[in-house]
């Protein structure tokens, strides 16, 4: 791939992943590393570390975006965030640890859990929109499962360990646990993914598994990337965007698999 060509398709890269992650939360990390293993052929680590500095911006773009038309609850984000945080550092850590093909072929099992996850979601009634954001706390405090500060700590350890924002896990868990409507879910999600991907990429830049010229790269259409995505789920059924969250989940679990057991 030539110089220019791997430009373009790291700026689409990007550009794709920002989409996906203001339709579903999820940080774009989901996208970003298999996309930076299969496309732009970086080795495991970097795969794994780089989309974490992109994942910031990305998050931080999406969540103002839903917190203004009032679909995120930024306290619930925020302290699934912050505690999170405290995690993210050992995470990464271990993930050096254990070698870049291991923690890919680990992300490939658990994107396809919660894409089942997801699936099962869809065939649960779903509440009316209206009922559902007028009254989040009432929510909270009926159908809560495990405080916010676990929800939180489980998810850094992801988050730092496999490089990804930790949204695929916070969304369909803030459903399932939490009561929250899908859309909810998605704002609080990269509401908390704003806070919780800052440390995970610190230390992965420390460890020396960031290429921050790729991650310039993606930077360029990632944001408004973000902005787009954000916009089609203001529009989008809630059903359409649990299904299309699974699909995109399954398709990625895959292609990742895949590809680390030299199919691909």
């Amino acid at each position: 791939m030539t110089g220019v060509a791997e430009q373009l398709a790291t700026a689409l890269v990007g550009l794709v992943s920002g989409v996906l992650a203001g339709l579903f939360g999820i940080g774009g990390g989901l996208v970003t590393t298999p996309a930076i293993r299969l496309v732009l052929g970086y080795p495991e680590l970097v795969a794994v570390g780089t989309p974490l500095m992109v994942i910031v911006p990305t998050a931080v773009t999406g969540a103002v975006s839903y917190a203004r038309r009032g679909s995120a609850d930024v306290r619930a984000g925020l302290t699934v965030g912050l505690w999170g945080s405290v995690t993210a550092i050992l995470g990464a850590l271990v993930a050096t640890w254990v070698g870049g093909s291991l923690v890919l072929i680990l992300t490939a099992a658990l994107i396809a859990y919660m894409a089942f996850e997801m699936i099962r979601q869809v065939r649960v009634p779903i509440e009316t929109p209206n009922a559902a954001e007028a009254a989040p706390a009432d929510i909270l405090a009926s159908r809560r499962r495990v405080p916010l500060w676990a929800l939180g700590l489980v998810t850094g350890s992801f988050s730092g360990f496999l490089g990804l924002g930790g949204g695929f896990v916070i969304v369909p868990l803030l459903g399932r646990w939490f009561g929250f409507p899908v859309k909810r879910a998605i704002g609080t999600s990269l509401v908390a993914i704003s806070v919780l991907a800052v440390p995970g990429a610190i230390a992965h830049y420390l460890l020396g598994n960031v290429d921050l010229r790729l991650a310039a790269g993606l930077a360029i259409g990632v944001i408004p990337g973000a902005l787009l995505g954000s916009r089609l789920t203001a529009v989008a059924q809630e059903r359409h965007v649990r299904v299309g969250f699974a699909a995109v989940l399954l398709v990625a679990g895959a292609a990742l698999a895949l590809n680390e057991f030299g199919v691909l």
